[in-house]
């Protein structure tokens, strides 16, 4: 109900305000029930999530269902009504039809509708609250003035709109809920605002109406203004104050949909028995009613998702959540035309007003309403009708309901394999499925529940990801190809495709098309980091330093803007700037690719990396040499050393003593002390399990005892002299 359901000229009023019992009306229709339900709500779903899931999808059965089946009700079951709200009750459902038909061709739609639905949701629940609000201070004689209404109007309003702001703050984490953006600290400071209002607004409008009827007479009102706030208000303040984020489908599909649809169900109820009362007299059948809004509801919700998965093989996950979306917009819509308290019979059934009861208009005979008046009258076949109907909605809502029950159990292969059976074109549940069989072993039943889950959602990347790491696993690399190729027809622009194709082309030998596919998924998600170091390597092997540079460049540049978390481990970083100073240096752009060494050197003696340190001071040293700047070249190469020394790491330091020597020789220092450097690099080669290290080694020697001569019995004897002289040197 809208927020004009209860708000017009006045009525008079009964002696009790209350509608069925003081305790059902205040529990239920006052919502008194709110603290409890979600603390236990709060605290409970996050710690038995799956248990709670089950329960919310069963109590929709006979809540949430059941009360948009009401609005259709109230709007479908008289064809007096039906005329009078033609423009809903025709127009605007065929608009609806059109966009559910729409939105299952071109699944792009979706996350706009869901979104729309999740935000109106709370302003539905507000206008109800309103509506029901000023229907009890009606009831207990209050009589507001126009500034009264509009200020505890604006209270509802102002509530619903913090609670906008904390949907609309920063980027969704939702893919279905698209976010307007609105940065954090302009937010913060305008749902401050907004809550010094909604103080001020409620203030005055609730004093104004306790000195008419006094305190006592609002409790009712007083109620579901604390329900109001502890639905909106008091989870934004928590969220501001603990930095906690309020998930948008929790307003929606969770505890406070179930209570909003319980309010609901209990005024329309009411409405519906005196309408009926006063119409003819007849007794009324609160069962009977319920049965059929149960049924009806079942056939909103049901029936659509599972023929839109069986006969036109369309994911049943994402049926359900359009046809959720739309039935809820619907309602919307339907349920702000169809209660409005400046109508007279509206007026005279809900505040017990004097005006009299009747039809306002006489009864349309259009086909549909005589067909209407068939199946709602009392022949044996409308009977049987009604009734066959009735049970074969129920037993689809109990086969549905049972189908959730299954699919949840993901640590029992038997209950999905159940589900799957009842209905196969459900993407989530074939994933799940996927990765049970997968972990007992089962590769092929695995693959089979993937590719299904493809079938059914061919624009969903999670099946074939999933699919698409399963075959490179496997090493079929030319199916694995093929699957992304044929994904991109679906979704030409997904970055991740573009990459994935793009390694496995160069897997399967064509750079070029590999290097297409990257640079396309750069144009397409600028953001994608890594697409900067896969284009980087492979220029760098094809030789072209120059424009690995640029990569490499682009790479560091943006990761400077993301925070620490998001970046790569410092053995990785520092890597990738190894490389790229390589890269500078066989780009004659020397004084960059020094910049870069000591940029790396800087990193790993902050991370203590002391392995990459030392490559970096034997790189920078190589460098400096070829640039004739001996000494620079000198220390650097003492430093590597000292650190292969104090890590022992011998690996490194056989290498490292093995440039020294080359070094040594090309600078044209004593040839001895070359050769004592190459003798000290084999003897710690020997120790290493590489036998190819050893015999390069020993080759390099060789080398290097024609050029010292004489000296090499020495040095052999004892090379620890000449060592330490080759450690003191200066040019």
């Amino acid at each position: 109900m809208t927020r004009s359901t209860f708000s017009s000229r006045e009525q008079g009023v009964a002696a009790s305000p209350w509608i069925y019992s003081p305790w059902l009306d205040l529990i239920v229709g006052c919502g008194a029930w709110s603290a409890p339900l979600l603390l236990i709500s709060y605290f409970s779903i996050a710690s038995s999530a799956r248990a709670w899931s089950v329960a919310f999808y069963a109590l929709a059965l006979f809540f949430n269902y059941p009360h948009y089946m009401a609005t259709i009700y109230r709007a479908y079951h008289r064809a007096e009504d039906f005329q009078k709200y033609r423009i809903f009750t025709v127009h605007t459902t065929a608009l609806v039809v059109l966009t559910l038909v729409l939105s299952h061709s071109w699944v792009r739609i979706l996350p706009w509708i869901f979104t729309i639905y999740l935000t109106w949701s709370p302003w539905h629940y507000s206008g109800q609250n309103y509506g029901l609000f000023m229907m009890f201070a009606r009831r207990a004689g209050a009589k507001p003035s126009e500034a009264t209404r509009r200020a505890l109007y604006g209270a509802f309003v102002v509530s619903y709109l913090i609670l906008f702001l904390a949907f609309h703050t920063g980027a969704s984490g939702d893919p279905l809920f698209i976010s307007l953006g609105v940065p954090a600290i302009v937010s913060r400071w305008e749902q401050i605002i907004l809550a010094v209002a909604f103080v001020a607004l409620s203030g005055f409008g609730l004093s104004q109406l306790a000195r008419e009827t006094g305190w006592r007479k609002l409790l009712p009102s007083l109620t579901l203004f604390s329900s109001q706030f502890l639905w909106f208000l008091l989870p934004t303040a928590i969220s501001l104050i603990k930095g906690l984020e309020i998930p948008q489908s929790r307003y929606s599909s969770e505890v406070l949909a179930v209570m909003h649809s319980a309010q609901y169900l209990w005024i329309t109820s009411y409405y519906a028995r005196r309408e009926a009362s006063g119409e003819s007299g007849r007794k009324w059948h609160a069962w009977a009613y319920f049965v059929v809004l149960i049924a009806g509801g079942i056939a909103l919700f049901v029936p659509g998702p599972w023929l839109a998965s069986r006969v036109f093989h369309h994911d049943f996950t994402a049926s359900f959540l359009i046809f959720t979306a739309l039935v809820n917009i619907h309602h919307f819509i339907l349920d702000g035309a169809i209660w409005k308290l400046r109508d007279g019979r509206i007026a005279a059934l809900l505040l017990n007003s004097r005006e009299r009861v009747s039809d306002a208009a006489a009864e349309a005979r259009s086909r549909l309403s005589l067909a209407w008046q068939w199946l709602t009258g009392g022949t044996a076949r409308a009977h049987q009708l009604r009734v066959s109907a009735a049970l074969l909605l129920l037993l689809w809502g109990t086969v549905d309901q049972a189908r959730y029950y299954l699919s949840l159990h993901t640590d029992d292969l038997k209950d999905l394999q159940r589900a799957a059976a009842l209905n196969s074109f459900d993407t989530p549940v074939q994933m799940r499925l996927a990765r049970r069989e997968l972990d007992e072993g089962h590769a092929q039943p695995a693959e089979a529940a993937w590719r299904k889950a493809i079938q059914a959602n061919p624009s969903d990347p999670a099946p074939r990801h999933a699919l698409l790491r399963f075959l490179i696993e496997q090493k079929r690399f030319d199916e694995a190809f093929d699957l992304t190729d044929a994904s991109l027809k679906y979704a030409p622009k997904d970055a991740s495709l573009l990459v994935d194709r793009g390694l496995l082309s160069l897997q399967r030998g064509h750079a070029d098309a590999a290097l297409a596919d990257w640079n396309e998924a750069l144009d397409v998600d600028p953001t994608r980091l890594t697409v900067h170091l896969y284009l980087a390597y492979e220029l760098d092997r094809e030789g072209k330093a120059l424009d690995a540079v640029r990569h490499y460049q682009a790479f560091l540049e943006r990761l400077a803007g993301q925070p620490a978390q998001k970046r790569p481990e410092p053995d990785k970083l520092i890597a990738v700037v190894l490389r790229m100073a390589d890269c500078q240096a066989r780009a004659s752009q020397a004084d960059q690719a020094v910049m870069s060494y000591h940029m790396a050197e800087k990193l790993a003696d902050q991370t203590k990396q002391s392995k990459l340190e030392s490559i970096a001071y034997v790189n920078e040293a190589a460098l400096q040499a070829k640039a004739g700047k001996l000494d620079e070249a000198l220390q650097l190469y003492k430093h590597a050393l000292s650190l292969d020394d104090s890590t022992g790491d011998k690996r490194s330091a056989a290498e490292d003593w093995a440039a020294y020597a080359r070094f040594l020789d090309e600078a044209g220092f004593p040839a001895r002390l070359a050769y004592a450097c190459v003798v000290k690099s084999e003897s710690l080669a020997r120790s290493l399990p590489d036998a190819a290290l050893a015999e390069q080694l020993a080759t390099v020697r060789k080398q290097f005892e024609h050029r010292a001569g004489a000296d090499v019995a020495a040095v052999r004897r004892n090379p620890e002299p000449a060592l330490r002289e080759a450690l003191a040197l200066r040019r």
